[in-house]
């Protein structure tokens, strides 16, 4: 029987070598010579369900870098879904945003902020510093505990109506919502339950949070609530929810300890990423009452670490300089303005106004006043109009500062002083 004639495979011949160090000279790098795999290998790979590639194939760098990059991703997506478990009932996240998805990974940690939580504080700061930022009388606060009980109290007296209105909660649905809030008394990590995820999807999702008791929830517990009801909530609920809820938590943890647990500052920055809910529910009531120095600067340093859309923040610097002046308010505007957002005229002219009218004021500004100015004749010095830039001056012959006030002069005549090397 004649032997079967068995088909030669040509195998490609390298370039002489005179050929490849002149191209390795060029390129950087001298080139193997590329063999050809036979035809049967390759079928016998395809046929066992493999991919074609002998056992001496390798990944390259490059696409394990990919490979590994899109691994450490998903398994980071996975880790910070872990206490969202996936329900079939649960109402679908209608109100979250692209930018919250992009940036849910970045939200938590700061290069500055230790990854094993702690408390965010501020630097010793001298108790004249502290005096000047207090105002003259400040009123007595009241805790989250406090404004519940009242809440509770209003309702009862309302009197058959509102009985009527309890009467229409199932005792079962408050036993467990009863339950629900002692589980976030003492909750550290984990899942939460499904009966508290749903609580955004109820129109009286106020009244069931108040049987939570969040007077009572901890830090962890805030973090959680915050990411749930600001991604599930419209505007105006979720303002509601940081003002009577969120603010008032915050305020009495930096009452009490001097400085911010790591979790409730995550929180707030959870919060921004509903922007004007923030502005209205946290900030703006903040700067409207008795804030201390401490919570104006903690509030400011989370503000010059996140994003805050120009739209949003013009509002703010609008609604803050016609508010009566404060440091707290002045720390808030130096905070935005330091952010070189390119403002609308009617913000400017707005601003410049605030600070025309301190020629009036007799009484001596601090600091920060005088570096709140300088930074926003720095910022917006070729937006103003000579006439503004009068009052401006008229303003700094009524106050001044030793150093300050001399390079907010002469950031105002920069621009004249430019004009006149022109016309030389």
């Amino acid at each position: 029987m004649p032997k079967a004639s068995k088909k030669k495979t040509k195998v490609k011949r390298h370039d002489p070598l005179e050929h490849q160090i002149a191209e390795s000279l060029q390129t950087g790098y001298l080139k193997a010579p590329k063999v050809a795999k036979k035809k049967e290998e390759k079928e016998m790979d395809t046929a066992e369900g493999g991919t074609g590639r002998g056992e001496n194939d390798f990944v390259s760098d490059k696409l394990s870098r990919k490979i590994m990059d899109t691994a450490r991703a998903q398994q980071a997506e996975l880790q910070d879904d872990e206490d969202f478990e996936e329900e079939k009932d649960f109402p679908p996240l209608t109100t979250i945003h692209l930018k919250e998805q992009k940036l849910k990974q970045d939200e938590l940690l700061e290069a500055d902020i230790d990854d094993e939580g702690g408390d965010i504080g501020i630097e010793e700061i001298d108790e004249a510093q502290l005096e000047m930022f207090l105002p003259a009388n400040q009123p007595s606060r009241r805790n989250l505990a406090d404004m519940i009980m009242q809440k509770i109290m209003e309702k009862e007296a309302k009197g058959p109506a509102s009985e009527e209105h309890t009467e229409t909660l199932d005792p079962k649905l408050v036993t467990v919502y009863n339950q629900v809030g002692d589980y976030l008394g003492s909750y550290t990590s984990g899942k939460i339950p499904k009966a508290f995820k749903i609580i955004p999807s109820l129109k009286n999702w106020e009244q069931i949070l108040l049987l939570t008791k969040p007077d009572k929830w901890t830090a962890q517990a805030y973090s959680i609530a915050t990411r749930l009801f600001a991604s599930n909530l419209n505007e105006k609920m979720a303002q509601r929810f940081f003002n009577t809820i969120l603010l008032p938590k915050i305020r009495e943890d930096i009452e009490v300890k001097k400085k911010l647990n790591f979790h409730l500052y995550a929180s707030i920055k959870k919060a921004i990423y509903k922007p004007a809910a923030f502005f209205r529910g946290i900030l703006l009531p903040l700067a409207a009452e008795d804030c201390t120095a401490r919570e104006a600067l903690i509030m400011s340093s989370i503000l010059s670490k996140v994003s805050i859309p120009v739209l949003h923040a013009s509002v703010a610097l609008l609604k803050l300089a016609n508010m009566p002046y404060s440091g707290a308010t002045t720390l808030f505007m130096k905070t935005l303005l330091d952010k070189k957002y390119s403002l609308p005229y009617r913000v400017i002219d707005t601003l410049t106004k605030y600070f025309v009218k301190f020629q009036n004021d007799h009484s001596r500004l601090p600091v920060i006043w005088h570096q709140n100015m300088l930074m926003f004749v720095q910022r917006y010095k070729n937006d103003l109009s000579p006439e503004q830039k009068d009052g401006l001056r008229a303003v700094l012959r009524k106050h001044t500062h030793p150093t300050i006030t001399a390079e907010v002069r002469r950031e105002l005549n920069q621009e004249v002083a430019a004009a006149t090397m022109m016309e030389v």
